[in-house]
């Protein structure tokens, strides 16, 4: 019991999260909402209100007429000018309160019996602002009731009607703007699951959900709406199927770009009739049924398809741009790794401590061996690593000083045997520097027991530019108490990322270990 009290309190806290999460994206649209509706009741209190007055520019208000043909005398100030600032101011206003305050703290889930109170109160208010508003608005039509108070009822009603249309609208308004930042916010993780959706389309859906929900507040035509949605809507589908699809499906032919407008067209003609049948739905009229369906198919041909084609190219360039500069970042860090795994002080400690113990049992010979031979090692390190390219003998060169650096630690040893078998290159080869080392390293790592017999085996070998390279070893069971008991060697992992970044499809590597043996067998195509 009470692990599911628990669950559901998780999943609460889960759920407010993310609509909190949701809000705090909106923040930088909820700024141009604000800017956008403090524009428009400007614009209407200066432009549309202001221009009715008939002494100075004896320009003739929209509801004039009407008084006239009722033979009403018309008062600017009291039938059009107060009425209609009243109304603005508090649509506006509530707009203001509605949107920026009561609706995010219901979507936290904050204040809920006060947001549904001040809900309801911009009902009632608007529904009594409209009402009053109206009696002036709409003087001429009290001539159409037997009594006043017949009238006040007919405009009252009517007004509360449209007060609760205008809160189921903006209700709507709410879930196009949180859809549309959900959507928008969540892009990749949606392209991610679903292909064929691009950043560009949803937000052209949002885009197309907003313009038709502001056609549908503003009262625009019937026939224009239907129109509209369905030219926009059609317009995004076939760009989707374009982007997913028809396309990529027309790059290989011989004229891509003709190949894919034939069957861009084909799609349209194919939706031709479905389209006329659905806006037929709506307008009842089947003349403009297919007048709008045949509009559709002329609008997506020559806009939207050669559209869709221009962003998928541009799509395309910035994937290859991507792809290019991810390539290159691998390749820096991978070297850089490598070059860290290389210079370390377990690497130098147990160099110079073999240099020393060599230096007290001989004479300076073998020691000065060890300097000489160490030193071009860090100098390659240090300088030719850090190139693109190098030539293969300076490579093989570097793996001969490791060998030997290592010979001078285990030849003491009669136990352990090491034999290399590199031969070196006929022809000039370039390949990436530090790229055979770490086989040769994780042998001497893992395959030398100064206690128990021990062998590692190296060859490498040219022919026709492909480069045979084999390393085998013997395994010895590390202590429980060794700290890298379970690690399987420097840059293993490293260079498996290497050997795919630089040479793709030009490379074969086999590793196969048993519990006393290591092999590794690589093969590389060097052009």
């Amino acid at each position: 019991m009470l692990s599911t009290i628990v669950k559901e309190d998780f999943s609460d806290t889960d759920h407010r999260f993310k609509m909190k999460d949701l809000i705090n994206k909106s923040a930088g649209f909820n700024r141009i909402e604000f800017w956008a509706a403090t524009t428009i009741f400007v614009f209407i209190v200066f432009f549309f209100i202001t221009e009715g007055i008939d002494d100075v520019s004896n320009i003739r208000t929209p509801n004039r007429w009407y008084f006239e043909q009722a033979r009403i005398p018309f008062y600017y100030y009291q039938h059009y000018f107060f009425p209609q600032l009243i109304r603005y101011t508090f649509l506006f206003l509530a707009f203001l309160l509605l949107n920026f305050m009561v609706v995010p703290q219901l979507l936290k889930g904050q204040s809920l019996a006060r947001n549904i109170f001040l809900i309801i109160a911009t009902l009632v208010a608007g529904g009594f602002v409209f009402g009053v508003t109206d009696t002036y608005l709409k003087n001429y039509l009290f001539e159409n009731f037997s009594t006043e108070q017949e009238a006040y009822n007919s405009f009252f009603q009517n007004s509360f009607l449209y007060a609760f249309w205008l809160l189921l609208m903006f209700g709507l308004y709410s879930v196009i703007k949180y859809l549309g930042v959900y959507l928008l916010s969540n892009a990749e993780a949606i392209q991610q699951k679903y292909s064929f959706v691009t950043h560009a389309g949803l937000a052209a859906i949002v885009l197309w959900m907003i313009s038709v929900f502001l056609l549908l507040v503003g009262d625009a035509d019937g026939e224009f709406i239907v129109g509209w949605g369905m030219v926009f809507l059609s317009g995004i589908l076939l760009y989707w199927y374009s982007i997913y699809t028809l396309i990529p499906e027309s790059l290989g032919k011989k004229k891509p770009f003709l190949y894919y407008l034939g069957r861009a067209a084909l799609v349209m003609l194919i939706a031709f009739l479905p389209i006329s049948f659905l806006v037929l739905l709506f307008l009842h009229h089947a003349e403009a049924g297919f007048g709008f369906s045949l509009f559709n198919v002329a609008f997506q041909l020559l806009i939207t398809a050669p559209l869709s084609w221009v962003l998928f190219k541009r799509q395309m360039q910035g994937k290859e741009e991507v792809f290019v500069l991810k390539k290159e970042l691998g390749r820096s860090n991978a070297n850089f790794d490598f070059l860290r795994s290389q210079i370390n002080p377990h690497f130098l400690f147990n160099a110079l401590n073999t240099i020393y113990g060599t230096a007290i049992q001989e004479k300076a010979e073998r020691t000065s061996e060890g300097i000489e031979r160490l030193g071009d090692m860090m100098r390659f390190m240090l300088q030719e690593n850090m190139q693109e390219k190098i030539s293969l003998a300076r490579e093989i060169e570097y793996l001969n000083n490791y060998i030997s650096l290592q010979k001078l630690r285990t030849d003491p040893n009669p136990n352990v045997q090491i034999q290399a078998e590199i031969e070196q290159p006929l022809i000039q080869k370039q390949i990436a520097p530090m790229l055979l080392i770490p086989f040769v390293e994780n042998a001497f790592k893992h395959g030398i027991s100064f206690r128990e017999p021990s062998h590692i085996k190296v060859g490498l070998e040219l022919r026709d530019s492909t480069l045979y390279f084999d390393v085998y070893n013997s395994r010895h069971q590390k202590k429980e108490n060794d700290p890298e008991k379970d690690k399987s060697g420097i840059g293993l992992v490293n260079v498996k990322q290497r050997l795919q970044l630089l040479y793709p499809g030009r490379h074969e590597l086999i590793i196969r270990e048993t519990g006393k043996e290591f092999f590794v067998h690589l093969t590389i195509q060097l052009l």
